[in-house]
């Protein structure tokens, strides 16, 4: 007997395959059609037509999961999003046309810009009325009761509607993290293979001449950055939403529905930045900078619109994150007895909650400037580009630390459980994030030090950038202190972590040139810096992250993920990003500029870039390793249901995995968190 909301057309995975391989056929044989109809004739390579694949894609991935759910839940809201973008289109077009405009624009793939944007804007919102994340609203706006707890579907459908419990909800956002890391990484691949050789040789066959093919290249590298940028930020929210409550005690987080929302709006926030590339891409970079993007194409402003939607999902995430720290915690439960990743999650969401409004404002005014013609950042208007980079740096360099403190906390979480001692200056590693937080606004101004920006503020920017080392190393400090000594053991999350304090070691060492004026003078457009970003984002960010999947994931299934292919993973991993990020740095160093498509063979590079690209596919393969891992763990019958990592944490002295409501009755902080070793202590009572 099925569920009564269980979808009725569930289908198999075979099936969903074949939808997909259906859909993507249909939805690329209607992009030629398109095309050919909009051109005046059919040419061979529309047959790799960039926005006919968007397009195929598109439909493939409805197919797909029709065919494994049948209409109901992202089904349901992927639908609803491509009928409200439409309807968005036609709708302003139409009054485009009483006013006596033109109804359609052909060089702007059919329609007017601003019709682009109102449609997406329209689609975004369809999605949430269709996945069901504001049904409980509209119910309570029209006066009609909800219930506090949905009950769940059985199974593994639960995890494609829409949830109140957080646990499931943090799965969504890390299954949705890893799908947008994989697109993110493929992008990088892809341009990667380009510049492997000097010289254009791989995507001009893929596009009809040298130009298009340029502008392809910085379509890939502008969406490998922003891409992966939001797949951080949902691994972030993931991790938190799924332990956060747990570590604290809480039943679920403050706001249930809230943080349903927050995931939810964040899928078409994905789908309107993806979408970008079928429309035209854009060749400003991840950062989108004016003047140039006034200039771009008409995907820019899907690149704007969709972080600018996915911005709401990081605002509310916060606020809920916030609330549930400061109230929900449970007994005994002081300050300085949470776990450093509560106090690292506390950290992040300040920083998201007080300063993501500033990318979004940035971004908005770039859109109204094409949109509207208000000349924000137009200096002939009277405008100022570097405005922009004010407004966008002043978000997006916190935003770092956004990053990386939820890795720098898993760290800290993970060291004391594999070293069994206690871990070492606890009150100064939790202080540390507080205060790389509170420093982190004050340095968004080393990335314009070449800007044009007034040059008495390079002064006051380095020495301030100078200081985040400092609540840096104290936590380096502990990490190294609570090693000495210690029974060390090394399963697969202690190897993780092990490699991400090395990596992210060498990320900031590498990060004291770029912050004094006069060395990244020299080094600030060239590969060196993209080295550095890579190497901060892996150690503070990746090699965590996997990290923690590894060491929950048991709590999360009752199933331990494989240690062997847990630790080809690692050891595959580990010494290919090595590579991969020192001769960015050796090449960057060697002159190397960032950003560009092609090099002069004369310079030496093609080794170099050889290597990094073997490397990037050697980081692929590990990661294609992982997912294997996880399918293969998920069907085996195998259960772990105990404290694996003789672990104190709360979360950890229940069955796994975790109840609905986790703890059937609360318990008691009676203790200090970390005191492994140290006989008769307990952190808390059941």
């Amino acid at each position: 007997m099925t569920h009564p909301s269980s979808p009725s057309a569930g289908g198999s995975f075979s099936r969903a395959l074949l939808f997909l391989l259906i859909g993507t056929l249909i939805g690329l044989a209607l992009g030629i059609g398109l095309h050919t109809a909009t051109s005046g004739g059919f040419a061979s390579y529309y047959l790799l037509d960039i926005p006919s694949w968007m397009l195929g894609l598109l439909v493939g991935t409805l197919g797909f999961f029709y065919g494994l759910l049948g209409y109901y839940g992202i089904v349901r809201g992927l639908v609803f999003q491509v009928i409200g973008t439409l309807a968005g289109i036609l709708l302003f077009s139409a009054i485009r046309a009483v006013m006596g405009l033109p109804f359609f624009d052909p060089a702007k793939f059919g329609f007017h810009e601003g019709a682009w944007v109102f449609g997406a804007l329209v689609g975004a919102v369809s999605f949430l009325a269709g996945v069901g994340a504001l049904t409980d609203w509209w119910k309570w706006a029209k006066g009609e009761p909800t219930h506090d707890h949905h009950e769940d579907i059985p199974g593994w459908r639960k995890y494609f509607g829409v949830s109140l419990d957080h646990k499931v909800i943090g799965i969504q956002y890390t299954i949705t993290s890893l799908i947008l890391l994989s697109v993110g990484g493929l992008f990088a691949l892809l341009f990667r293979v380009e510049l492997a050789e000097s010289g254009l040789q791989f995507l001009t066959v893929l596009t009809p001449d040298q130009t298009a093919a340029l502008n392809l290249y910085n379509s890939l590298m502008s969406l490998h950055g922003i891409v992966m940028i939001i797949s951080i930020l949902l691994g972030i929210a993931g991790v938190i939403n799924y332990l956060v409550p747990l570590l604290i005690g809480a039943a679920d987080m403050a706001f249930p529905r809230l943080n349903a929302f927050s995931f939810w709006v964040a899928v078409p926030a994905a789908v309107i930045l993806l979408g970008s590339l079928g429309l035209g891409g854009f060749d400003t970079g991840w950062t989108g900078y004016a003047p140039l993007a006034t200039r771009a194409p008409i995907g820019i402003q899907m690149f704007y619109l969709g972080v600018w939607v996915a911005g709401w999902s990081s605002i509310l995430g916060a606020l809920n994150l916030v609330a549930t720290v400061l109230r929900m915690r449970a007994r005994g439960m002081t300050a300085f007895r949470m776990p450093i990743l509560v106090w690292a999650s506390l950290a992040t969401s300040i920083i998201s909650l007080t300063a993501t409004q500033l990318i979004g404002l940035s971004f908005q005014m770039s859109m109204f400037e094409r949109l509207f013609g208000m000349p924000f950042f137009n200096v002939a208007k009277g405008g100022n580009p570097i405005l922009f980079q004010h407004l966008f740096w002043f978000y997006s360099h916190p935003a770092v630390y956004v990053f990386v403190l939820p890795g720098l906390g898993v760290i800290s979480e993970l060291l004391p459980v594999f070293a069994r001692k206690p871990l070492f200056g606890y009150k100064w590693v939790a202080l540390s994030s507080i205060g790389i937080a509170l420093v982190g606004f004050l340095v968004w101004a080393h990335h314009m030090f070449t800007s044009g920006m007034n040059e008495y503020l390079r002064v006051p920017f380095m020495y301030s950038t100078l200081l985040v080392a400092v609540p840096t190393g104290v936590k380096f400090f502990s990490w190294v202190a609570t090693l000495w000594k210690g029974k060390i053991e090394a399963p697969t999350p202690m190897l993780f972590v092990l490699g991400g304090i090395v990596v992210f070691l060498m990320g900031g060492l590498s990060g004291p040139p770029n912050a004094t004026v006069s060395t990244d003078l020299h080094l600030h457009d060239t590969y060196f810096i993209v080295g550095h970003f890579h190497s901060t984002m892996f150690g503070g960010y990746i090699f965590p992250f996997f990290a923690a999947i590894y060491y929950w994931f048991p709590k999360a299934t009752g199933k331990r993920l494989d240690e062997t292919l847990g630790k080809w993973h690692f050891w595959l991993m580990t010494p290919s990003f090595l590579v991969l990020t020192l001769f960015m740095m050796r090449v960057g160093l060697l002159g190397m500029r960032r950003r560009i498509a092609d090099y002069d063979p004369m310079l030496g590079f093609d080794p170099w870039h050889l290597a990094m690209t073997i490397a990037a596919f050697l980081i692929a393969l590990s990661v294609l390793i992982f997912f294997y891992n996880m399918v293969k763990t998920l069907r085996s019958p195998v259960m772990e249901t105990g404290n694996i990592w003789n672990s104190r944490s709360p979360e950890w002295q229940v069955p796994s995995p975790m109840p609905a409501h986790n703890y059937e009755k609360e318990f008691e902080v009676v203790g200090e968190p970390y005191d492994y070793g140290l006989p008769g202590s307990t952190y808390v009572k059941m």
